[in-house]
C-alpha cells in the first residue's frame, strides 16, 4: 500500500490524495516490475492503478481484503468497485467464510487467510508494578466500547490495565471517566509493544462488528499469551483455545477477568497449542498461494 500523508484524511483533499497515491503506485510498479502484485483494501481505489498496470503489462494481482472493505459503511457504498476488481484478480484474500461467500458470490476466486504468523521484535522490558496485568489492544474505533471496558476495570482494582492506541481520537468525556488502574500508553514503538505484551498476563481485544478479525488477539496468541475477546461466532471459531470469550457488557467483561485468573495456567498452555495450530494452517495456506502465483 502506498500512502500520501501530506494530503491528510479530509473530504476536501480525498481526490488529490488518491490521485497522488495512484501515481506513486504506478511509478513504483514501473521501477520494480513485479511478477505478481499484492494490493490491500481498503481503500478499494488502491486496486485501480494496480489493475491499469496489469492491463498494460499482463501482470496478475492479488487483493488482500481486510474486513473493513466489506463492513465499514463508507466502503460498503463502493462494493461494486471491489466486485469489479476481485473478478479480475488472481484471488481475493479474506479472513473468514462469511466474506469468502460474499466474494465467491461475485464470481471471483478467494483464499481464506484468517491470520499470518507474527514475529514480535526484540522486546524492550516493560516494568510491571502490579501482580496482575492485562493489556487492551485498542485503536479507539467506533466498534470498540472502551467506556464499557472502563466500567469493568473499575470493578477489578486488583488488576492493572494498559490500553494501547492514540487516545487523542477518543471522546474526552469518556477518557475523563478512566479509572485509576487503567494506563493509556498511546502509540508506542514496536519494541515497547512487544515488551508490554510479553509482560502482561493476557491481552484483550474488543469489537462489536461480526466477522472481524482481531489482529491484537492473534499477535497475543503468537506471543503465547491468553486472549480475552468478544463472544462472537467467528472469534469463537478462530480462538477456540487459550481464550476467554465475553459479552461486551460491564458484567460480561468482569466475569471474563475472573475466568481468566481462575485458569491462567491452563489458558496459557492452550494459547501455545493454538499458536502451533495456526502456524501449521499458515503453512498450508502459503503453499496454496505459492501454487496460485506459479500458474
Amino acid at each position: 500500500m502506498v500512502y500520501s500523508p501530506e494530503w491528510g484524511s479530509r473530504y476536501a483533499t480525498i481526490l488529490a490524495k488518491y490521485a497522488s497515491q495512484a501515481w506513486k503506485t504506478l511509478s513504483l510498479l514501473r521501477k520494480g516490475r513485479p511478477s505478481v502484485i499484492f494490493v490491500m483494501t481498503p481503500p478499494t481505489v488502491a486496486c485501480a492503478p494496480v489493475w491499469v498496470y496489469g492491463l498494460l503489462t499482463g501482470t496478475p494481482f492479488i487483493i488482500d481484503a481486510h474486513s473493513g472493505a466489506f463492513l465499514l459503511p463508507r466502503w460498503k457504498r463502493v462494493l461494486f468497485l471491489h466486485k469489479f476488481f476481485s473478478r479480475r484478480a488472481l484471488s481475493t484474500l479474506v479472513t473468514n467464510p462469511f466474506l469468502d461467500a460474499t466474494v465467491r458470490g461475485w464470481g471471483a476466486r478467494t483464499t481464506i487467510v484468517p491470520d499470518v504468523p507474527v514475529r514480535l521484535p526484540e522486546p524492550r522490558p516493560w516494568p510491571m508494578k502490579a501482580a496482575r496485568n492485562i493489556t487492551l489492544v485498542c485503536t479507539f474505533s467506533t466498534d470498540e466500547p472502551v467506556h464499557v471496558f472502563f466500567q469493568a476495570a473499575r470493578d477489578a482494582p486488583d488488576i492493572q490495565f494498559f490500553v494501547t492506541g492514540d487516545p487523542s481520537t477518543a471522546d474526552p468525556e469518556m477518557l475523563a471517566r478512566k479509572p485509576d488502574n487503567v494506563t493509556l500508553t498511546g502509540f508506542i514503538p514496536r519494541a515497547d509493544y512487544a515488551g508490554l505484551i510479553l509482560a502482561s498476563d493476557a491481552v484483550m481485544t474488543m469489537t462489536t462488528r461480526d466477522n472481524t478479525m482481531q489482529r491484537g488477539a492473534y499477535e497475543a496468541i503468537y506471543a503465547g499469551k491468553p486472549v480475552i475477546t468478544a463472544n462472537q461466532p467467528f472469534l469463537r471459531q478462530e480462538f477456540a483455545k487459550g481464550t476467554v470469550h465475553v459479552d461486551l457488557t460491564p458484567e460480561g467483561i468482569s466475569a471474563g477477568f475472573r475466568r481468566l485468573y481462575e485458569n491462567l495456567e491452563g489458558l496459557t498452555s492452550e494459547a501455545g497449542n493454538l499458536r502451533e495450530e495456526k502456524k501449521a494452517r499458515w503453512d498450508r495456506v502459503s503453499a496454496e498461494l505459492m501454487a496460485l502465483m506459479r500458474r
